[in-house]
């Protein structure tokens, strides 16, 4: 564990919430080490892992590129960049000395946990020897046990001590694949890549559903979804995204159906054709990104009259959310400034200027009854174009599926 004069420095991950599990502790632990490799697969990386932790052997050129990737794994709570020495106290005095000379600081804490209880000093005891060590060592510091400006850190195991000053926080959640399959109903605003986010946060594996309605809307739109897809594929292994062709549906809408109802009946297809996806690809779930009273077709009234031809439960992460929250997420998960490019999709191009905020269910299936809805689903569906989105390096997308 010791190279000459060089410390070997390890990423030492602490699951979070992962812990609080207890029958299927090791299926999370385990579905995050997956996780974990899969996405330093072009790295010269070395993953060990147990109950209660995880560590990364790496090459110190790889640092900055390594922690990246590893801000966007769901299923890390916190994570710190560890030297990992030998549990001798010996050894471990000497490598903490050598390790503090690259800090600056004015003051100080020192906090050790002892988990290898043969090691014949105790928590507080060697807290406090190794706090005298540093003042005798280093000139111009004290120790603050309240708000110290740095936090000397040392877990003493039985084959391995770590010691580390910073700490850096994770995505938290659940790791990818914990949990099932959802089919995120993606269009290129700003609400529905982080009702996605959160879905990925909570270990869901996600397929994305676009609408498109070509000529009324453009390739540069689609463009903007398979963008906002990468984005999103950041935080998982994979994303497929289907792509349906809603042109005949929207011309059959507008052009048979009262206008005012328009958008509450092009949202039941909509939900029509998520649910029949759900039963191709395995979905267990519909998610969007409606918020309570943002537009008219997400008033409580409208969305029980839209729901009502699904028995799919639909998942709406932002739902409570307000417009300033769900910008904030945009952009800290860098889809903002893809979301505002301004190409129309179909939920707008065709907006009616006084879209009814208070449907009734018997009203919307007269008006969509005027047209035969049925046929029109299931040649959008037999026509879905299919994009894979993983985490290729390569500049083109994968085949069409």
């Amino acid at each position: 564990m010791r190279g000459g004069d060089t410390m070997e420095r390890v990423i030492l991950i602490k699951y979070g919430e992962l812990s609080t599990k207890k029958a299927n502790r090791n299926y999370f632990i385990n579905t995050l080490v997956n996780s974990v490799k899969n996405k330093l697969s072009d790295y010269e990386v070395n993953i060990h892992k147990d109950r209660a932790k995880m560590y990364i052997e790496f090459k110190d050129k790889d640092l900055e590129s390594i922690k990246n990737i590893i801000n966007k794994i769901f299923g890390i709570h916190t994570y710190h960049i560890a030297y990992i020495v030998e549990s001798k106290d010996e050894i471990i005095k000497e490598e903490l000395l050598k390790a503090i000379k690259s800090e600056e600081f004015n003051t100080f804490k020192v906090e050790v946990k002892r988990s290898d209880k043969k090691f014949p000093v105790n928590s507080q005891e060697y807290s406090r020897d190794l706090g005298a060590l540093i003042l005798k060592n280093t000139s111009d510091v004290t120790v603050d046990v309240h708000n110290p400006e740095l936090k000397v850190k040392v877990e003493i195991r039985e084959d391995k001590t770590f010691i580390y000053f910073n700490s850096y926080v994770g995505a938290g959640g659940y790791p990818t694949g914990t949990q099932s399959k959802g089919m995120l109903m993606l269009s290129g605003g700003i609400d529905s890549p982080v009702a996605g986010y959160y879905a990925l946060k909570r270990g869901m594996k996600l397929d994305a559903i676009y609408f498109e309605a070509i000529p009324h809307t453009s390739i540069e739109a689609r463009n903007k979804v398979i963008s906002l897809s990468k984005k999103l594929v950041e935080y998982t292994d994979c994303i497929n995204l289907h792509i349906v062709n809603f042109t005949p549906i929207q011309e059959e809408i507008y052009k048979n159906c009262r206008e005012d109802y328009c958008i509450t009946i092009m949202r039941r297809m909509m939900y029509r054709i998520a649910s029949k996806l759900c039963e191709k690809y395995k979905g267990l779930v519909i998610v969007n990104g409606e918020s309570v009273g943002q537009v008219a077709s997400q008033t409580l009234t409208s969305m029980r009259v839209i729901n009502e031809v699904t028995n799919i439960p639909v998942i709406r992460p932002v739902a409570c959310m307000d417009k300033i929250e769900i910008m904030e997420i945009a952009r800290k998960i860098d889809t903002y400034d893809i979301s505002i490019i301004p190409y129309e999709d179909c939920c707008t191009v065709f907006v009616p200027k006084h879209p009814v905020i208070n449907p009734k269910l018997d009203t919307a299936i007269k008006e969509e009854n005027k047209f035969d809805y049925n046929k029109l689903i299931e040649e959008a569906i037999d026509s879905i174009n299919t994009i894979k989105i993983d985490n290729s390096k390569s500049t083109e997308f994968r085949d069409l599926l």
